[in-house]
Formats: structure tokens, sequence, C-alpha cells
């Protein structure tokens, strides 16, 4: 070796870095970092801290966005005197013992979100266990003070003051005051959706002034009415009378709660609510499954609105795998997302000819009924129903043609004439008898408590739609074979990927195979798509598996050949039909699930009720 070659790699420098333990405070920092994101993280860890400790009822102050002040007051059982400093060490919890990680049945177990809080803000814990004195412990920047008496008559109250102020570059991240307010609103709401039975009340404490933000009290009775009220509470009542109930057990999993008629649905995903044992989740699978349970029935450009709840055993869904536990991991993802799919459609399809009621008071708003006049109107006392009746059939004209009704196959044949030849009047009917068309498209039926006005070709879209779905889900979806089949290159993992869903794919008519290395090979092609891609069809399916972790590409590309095929072959605009024709796409309607709205989730009728239109007419 020469004697001036250096003996040093030049790509190691001369003052290596050396391992080292980080103390307790930075430790409780990066572990912050991770555990509170914003004050709508903090509020989130206080308060499901007190549903585990056995609060009924909870308040919530914050100002400032909870920048400067979060504050949690709750009646649980408290915290002895002498656990309260242990309780402000990390991963000291009375969750679990940690001998067995996956059989959860809290909201908290990690034993971080108190440490985290003290090490980040200002902590102040003041507690009193039944049977002991209350005592209070103070915690800022990490710094722990002693425990000290304090005065409080039962539970526990946290306050977080100054948060991030030991690590101010962390404040230069939060939004607004607005904004950071908004996101801890919808965290307690979230939380009370999974708690009917507690009370919430949230306050704003900015500026001095307090005011409320959001109450809900404690529900009484069974599951589901406790849960009706506390969605109609947080989501509105029209979201309550427009849901249906959801009750579906599989293979140890309960899914319980409710799901809004496919009319009530919404520009995006914020009526979206998703539980896990109890505890709110944003969960691909899930979100993924509630999509596909409605893809049938609306547009891509709107969105169903929902509270779920998934109930199982501990053991078979795994909640450790984010700090926040907002994202779980099933054991058998295929049964959850099954189940899902499954129960709503049948809920769905129960619901038969349903149409929610925000489409007639839509419609009742886009009325203008003339200015009242000043002077009072003074009218005669109402007739009676049977008087009305009467009156209305000596008076009742012969239908005719430059009027816009349907054509009568006599000319003195009324419609009630036709319709209740059976032992039950026709107006007694959900759809009630049809009166008259207008506008070669719109039929006018009457029931006994109002009128209902039905879109004939919107309507009788969804019914052959319907029937033809029925026929493909009786006799299959035929497979077109290629002439010759495309090998499609991809990567290992993608074409492994496919081939776990291959069998799914062979139901739709689409056949693949794998053809070594990472191609796979199309055989066959449903037919209903005529000539197709193949590639391109390929990679949405992946991009789908890989966003949802499902793919419906090839079933809402042959549903919507159907869709179209049930246009076509609808009643037109523009047709007069008869009485007898209108009275049975009417009935139809009521016998056929789904038939409240069209193939892209439109209503297919406005149902009015007679109080609303006197109101219209000023006769109420």
């Amino acid at each position: 070796m020469p004697c001036g070659m250096a003996l040093t790699n030049p790509n190691i420098p001369e003052n290596r870095p050396v391992i080292r333990q980080l103390d307790e405070a930075a430790i409780n920092r990066i572990a912050a970092g991770e555990v509170v994101e914003r004050p709508a993280s903090a509020v989130k860890e206080l308060v499901e801290n007190s549903i585990d400790a056995g609060a009924t009822r909870i308040e919530i102050v914050v100002a400032d966005g909870g920048k400067t002040l979060i504050r949690v007051t709750d009646d649980g059982w408290g915290i002895a005197a002498d656990e309260l400093p242990l309780a402000l060490s990390r991963h000291a919890t009375s969750k679990i013992d940690g001998s067995d990680l996956l059989d959860i049945h809290s909201f908290g177990f990690r034993g971080e979100a108190l440490p985290s809080l003290g090490a980040v803000g200002r902590l102040t814990i003041t507690s009193r266990r039944a049977g002991s004195d209350a005592a209070e412990i103070r915690v800022s920047g990490g710094k722990i003070e002693p425990v000290k008496p304090a005065a409080l008559s039962a539970g526990t109250v946290v306050e977080l003051r100054d948060l991030f102020f030991a690590t101010p570059a962390r404040l230069k991240f939060l939004r607004t005051d607005r904004a950071e307010m908004q996101a801890i609103t919808d965290v307690i709401k979230r939380l009370a959706m999974a708690e009917p039975y507690v009370s919430f009340a949230l306050f704003d404490a900015s500026n001095g002034n307090r005011r409320e933000i959001f109450s809900a009290n404690a529900e009484q009775g069974e599951m589901f009415d406790a849960l009706n009220g506390r969605l109609a509470t947080i989501l509105g009542r029209e979201f309550a009378d427009n849901a249906l109930p959801i009750d579906a057990e599989r293979d140890g999993f309960h899914l319980t709660g409710y799901a809004a008629l496919p009319t009530y649905s919404r520009g995006s995903a914020v009526a979206q609510f998703l539980f896990v044992n109890g505890r709110p989740v944003r969960d691909k699978l899930l979100i993924g499954a509630l999509r596909g349970a409605y893809m049938d029935f609306l547009s891509r450009d709107r969105h169903p609105a929902a509270a779920l709840f998934i109930d199982c055993d501990p053991n078979l869904v795994d909640v450790n795998v984010h700090p926040a536990k907002s994202e779980v991991r099933f054991r058998e993802p295929g049964i959850v997302r099954g189940l899902i799919v499954s129960g709503l459609r049948h809920a769905l399809a129960n619901a038969g000819h349903r149409a929610s009621t925000t489409v007639a008071s839509d419609t009742l708003g886009a009325f203008r009924p003339e200015q009242r006049p000043a002077a009072p109107i003074y009218q005669m006392d109402r007739p009676s129903m049977g008087a009305k009746s009467m009156t209305y059939q000596m008076q009742a004209p012969t239908p005719q043609p430059s009027m816009g009704f349907a054509e009568m196959s006599a000319p003195s044949a009324r419609f009630e004439e036709v319709t209740e030849t059976k032992s039950k009047p026709a107006e007694s009917l959900p759809l009630g008898a049809a009166r008259a068309q207008v506008h070669e498209n719109y039929i006018i039926a009457q029931t006994e408590t109002g009128l209902v006005i039905v879109d004939g070709h919107a309507a009788h879209e969804r019914l052959v739609y319907e029937k033809l779905k029925k026929q493909m889900a009786d006799n299959g979806v035929a497979a077109q074979a290629l002439l010759i089949p495309e090998i499609i290159e991809m990567s290992s993992g993608d074409a492994a990927r496919l081939m776990e869903i291959a069998d799914d794919l062979s139901q739709l008519g689409l056949t693949i195979e794998p053809f070594g290395g990472g191609a796979i090979c199309v055989r066959e092609t449903p037919a209903i798509l005529g000539e197709v891609n193949a590639k391109d069809m390929m990679m949405d399916i992946l991009d789908e598996l890989a966003d949802l972790g499902d793919s419906h590409t090839v079933k809402s590309r042959i549903e919507a050949i159907l869709s179209r095929v049930a246009c076509h072959g609808s009643i037109r605009t523009g047709r007069r039909m008869r009485a007898e024709e209108m009275n049975a796409l009417l009935r139809e309607m009521e016998a056929t699930p789904h038939s409240g709205q069209c193939n892209h989730g439109r209503p297919t009728y406005v149902e009015l009720r007679l109080q609303d239109i006197e109101r219209l007419f000023g006769r109420s």
C-alpha cells in the first residue's frame, strides 16, 4: 500500500452520529405529533376517556378553536389521587392489561393521550372518585407538578390551555379558529351518535362569551328508537324521517343503523358516518361498501346518507393500526363488505316505491302562490269528504283530448269506473287512482289524503330496468369468447389481485386466467358490452381495487347498458296513455322495489298532501 494513501473511507464522516436515548419530554412530544394533530384530536381523546369512565353527561368548553382552551367535564367514576401521576405516564392505562391487544372493549387503550397533551400544552386534571377526596395535578410542557387537594363534587375535569405552546411550529399549520371549531363539532357529533344514552353539550367561550354550539340530551327507550332520536338531533328530522332501519347479521358481524332513501342523497359524502364496535372510523372498505350498495340507485355525483354501526367480537377486527384509531383492519373484510351491501339493498328493496318526503317539500317550495289580499277572506264551512265526493261526481266533465287528458275508450267513461271495480277503491292505494295525464307524460293521481304526480317515462324506465336486471340474475350474463385471447402485461402483484376476484368476474361474463409472470389472459368478455378494450377495463378494475378494496367496474358497465335499453324500451314522453295503462303503471310501481327513483336517483313521483295544497291557496 502506498504511504500516502488515505486509510479512511470518504463516505463515512469523521464525527459519526451515535445512538442515544431520548428524554421523556422529547418522546412525549414525538408521540403527541401522532396522537394530537389538531385541537379536534385532543377533544376526541378527552371525550373518549370520559365515555370509557362511564360518564352519562359530558360538557366540552373550547376557546379560539381549541387553541387557548379545551375543558372537558364529566360525571364518570373519576381517578384516585394516588393514580393521577401514573395517568400522566406514557403507556399507563386502566383499559387493558396488555395480555391481549385484540380483545379491546374501550375507546382508549394506548395510554398516550394525557402525557402527549401535557407535553405540548398546559394540562390540569381535577378528579374525584366516589368515597375519596378530590385531587388535582398539573403538567406544563412535560413538567409534572405534585398532586394537591381540590374541590370537586364528582367525576373529572380536564383542562388543556395553550395547546402546542411547547411546539410553536405546530401552531403555524393549524387552520382558522372557525375551521378548527367546525372540526371539533364534527368530532363531538360522531361520538354523540355512537353514544345515544349519553348527554353532550359543546360551548364556545371565545372572547369571554359562552355560547352553545351543540347539545344532545340522553335518549331513552330501545336502541333503534334512541338512535333515531339522536340522529334526528344531529342530522335533522328530515334524515330521520327518510332513513330506513338496518338490522342484519352474518358470520359474527352485526350491522345496525339507518340509511337514507336514494332520493334523499347529498352532493358530497358529508352525511356518511361509520362505526365499528362503537368507534367512529373512516375506512376505505366500509366507504366502498356503502357506495356499492347504492351504486344502482344514484348517479356518480350523488352520495348516500347513512349512519351504520358494525358490532363484532374484538378479535375479528384490529383497531391498533393507527395512533388516532381512525382506521381498522378486519380479519374477514369480504364478509363485512358483503354484509353492508346485502343489508342495505335488502332494506332499500323493502322500501318498495317509497321516495323521500323532501321531494314534496321541494316541490311545494317551488310554488309561488298569488299575493294574498290585505282584507280577510270569509269562507263557508268546509263540507265533509262524502259531500265533496258526490259534488265532484255530479260536476265532473268528460275528459277531452284537447285538454291534455288521456284518451278514453268511451266518451262518458270516467277513471273511477275503471279503477273501482275492485273491492278496494284505488284512491286508498299508496299511489291512488289516475285522474289525468298532462303534457303527454305526467300522470295526476288522486289519493285519500292528496294527490300524486308521476313522471311516466322515468317510472316506466325504472320498471323495465328492474325486469332486465331480474332476467340477468336468473339467466346469468352471457359471455363472448374472444377469437384471439388478449394477453395483458402487468406487475405480479396486480395480476395476483385480479386473480383473487377471478370467480366474481366470471359470473359477470369476464373470464381471465394467469399467463405466467405478471401477465393475465382475457378469454371472454360480457356479450352485452360488445367490443371492449380489455386492457383499459383491467386497469380500471385495478384502480378500483386499490381505491375501495373491491371492484364494480364490469357490473356497473353492464347495468349502464341495461339502463340505456330500459330507457329506449320505456314509455316515451309525448305518448297519451289510456286510464287502464296509467293505473296499471301505478299498481306496478307499488309492487316493484326501488320504483320511487329513476335509474339516476331522481324521484319518479311527487306526493302532495291535501293540507299542503290548501295552504298554498290560503285555505288553512
